[in-house]
């Protein structure tokens, strides 16, 4: 439904993307918001690990979690999300998360700048089968993406 140029979606509506085993839901983008910020609902299975240790040089990450409870890894410390938190997540640092519990856990993404929506969609536009690890880390790096292995 469009507001006078804005617009509103109903929880899990959007602009779904097939990216890193996750539900991944944008909700609006850079074209949306003059490059200020994007915004996705991420829906993690149970049981489910998120993306490998990484960084974003170019962007700020929030995360507000909807339902369930997410485990992150930022910075060196570990934090778990429940209802209601909101954790910022600084570009340079590394992070990770993971839905260890048998809940689905859903998760508010407010990215800024935007870009990281290109990045979502060059991984969901991979070849399907086995990924190839070389081919991530080239998209990342095009996105500014460091990934960060222990």
């Amino acid at each position: 439904m469009t507001l006078g140029g804005g617009y509103m979606l109903p929880s899990r509506d959007g602009h779904k993307i097939a990216a890193i085993g996750l539900g991944i839901t944008m909700k609006t983008d850079g074209k949306s918001t003059h490059d200020a910020y994007s915004l996705f609902e991420y829906a993690v299975p149970p049981e489910t690990d998120g993306p490998p240790p990484h960084l974003h040089t170019r962007e700020d990450e929030s995360f507000i979690c909807l339902a369930g409870r997410l485990d992150v890894h930022l910075g060196g410390e570990d934090f778990t999300l429940e209802h209601g938190d909101y954790l910022y997540l600084p570009r340079n640092v590394v992070h990770t998360f993971r839905n260890p519990y048998k809940e689905e856990s859903r998760v508010i993404s407010v990215v800024s700048p935007a870009g990281l929506e290109g990045y979502y969609q060059a991984l969901a536009d991979m070849p399907p089968g086995p990924k190839d690890i070389t081919l991530i880390k080239k998209i990342m790096a095009e996105f500014g993406l460091e990934m960060r292995l222990p």
